[in-house]
């Protein structure tokens, strides 16, 4: 794989007005260690089922003879909040050190993304000494209370003096609308290694600046993708998951090991990590012509075998906001087919991979 995105936890020290989730939140005595119990129990075997060779094909950067040139794959471990002292060192540090221990020299390069604001240098240091790759502070927006106007800056400025004492590169220097927030530039990270850190958020010229129509953006009026927006399309949003092994593949997974083709996620899941390897699902998926079409980046396309042709899906695509108001976007449709054809069809899929590896093994 390219990348693999892994929410470790649901746990989180902010119940943010944009968050695509309900489930990330505050969690506290018997709810906590409960939601962190989910993670502890599953992460071992999810480990042991991720990819045996965790790198890629890359045809847009060649090697001399002309082939294409093999790349580090990457693993993005994320929340929920993966530096609260309830998460770090029963679940966050003990994942970084099973994907060491299982890969070896051969380990995926570790990214980690986290808030910030409980960031400590100390935090650094430990992460360092596991070799992590890039520290992503991921609340540089208005949404996150205490971020709003300038204040997001002040966390910049403090960030930016830590990882200064460990040397830690910041990995972005072409500006952005505002002098003070980047975006990557054309340099190759991806081939470097660090440690690196970089600073992103829900601003209008990046990635999901429109904010999915998920969770608490959803229920608070936010989303402002409409039908011409198809974050299917986009890094991490479905495009190129089916191609474990080449650039572009990547995939979502949960605590409990689920696995989506995306990080918004899709109605219902391909499979579980903590019952059978993520390239067996994937393998098991690739010629059905509604993954196909996700993998494509063209989620209208998904439902043309069942009946749904493209202005079905563009009917199905449509509703009101919790307010009242119309609107439409194609992860609307893709939640109306799963819920209404697919997702069966993944569950049924699902027991019949599971029923042959049983009789494999008896």
């Amino acid at each position: 794989m390219e990348s693999i995105y892994w929410v470790i936890t649901w746990a989180c020290h902010r119940k943010c007005v944009h968050c695509y989730d309900d489930r990330f939140r505050p969690y506290v005595r018997d709810d906590l260690r409960r939601v962190i119990s989910e993670g502890q129990a599953a992460f071992e075997k999810i480990v042991a089922n991720l990819p045996e060779d965790y790198s890629y094909l890359d045809p847009d950067h060649l090697t001399p003879d002309g082939s294409p040139q093999r790349r580090r794959g990457r693993l993005i471990l994320a929340g929920g909040e993966v530096l609260m002292d309830s998460v770090r060192e029963p679940l966050f540090y003990p994942i970084i050190d099973a994907v060491h221990a299982r890969y070896g020299k051969a380990a995926p390069r570790i990214s980690m993304q986290t808030t910030g604001d409980i960031l400590e240098e100390r935090h650094i240091e430990e992460m360092l000494k596991r070799n992590v790759w890039m520290i992503a502070i991921a609340s540089i927006d208005d949404y996150h209370v205490g971020m709003e106007g300038d204040k997001k800056f002040r966390l910049m400025d403090k960030v930016r003096a830590m990882m200064q004492k460990f040397g830690v590169e910041e990995a972005n220097i072409a500006a952005a609308s505002d002098h003070r927030i980047h975006l990557p530039q054309a340099r190759d990270y991806l081939i470097e290694d660090g440690p690196f850190f970089v600073f992103f958020g829900a601003q209008p010229e990046l990635w999901i600046g429109e904010l999915w129509p998920r969770g608490r953006a959803w229920a608070n009026n936010l989303s402002k993708a409409d039908y011409g927006v198809n974050f299917c399309a986009r890094w991490a949003g479905g495009r190129g998951f089916l191609n474990h092994g080449w650039a572009g593949s990547e995939v979502s997974i949960e605590p409990d090991g689920s696995v989506y083709p995306c990080c918004l996620k899709t109605k219902a899941p391909l499979g579980k990590l903590t019952e059978e390897r993520l390239t067996d699902i994937l393998d098991s998926l690739k010629d059905h012509p509604a993954l196909q079409a996700i993998n494509d980046g063209d989620p209208e396309r998904m439902g043309e075998y069942a009946g749904w042709d493209r202005q079905t899906f563009a009917r199905a695509s449509q509703t009101t906001t919790p307010s009242g108001e119309t609107y439409a976007n194609l992860c609307i449709g893709c939640d109306k087919f799963f819920e209404e054809k697919l997702g069966g069809v993944l569950r049924a899929l699902r027991a019949q991979r599971l029923a042959a590896a049983l009789a494999q093994v008896g």
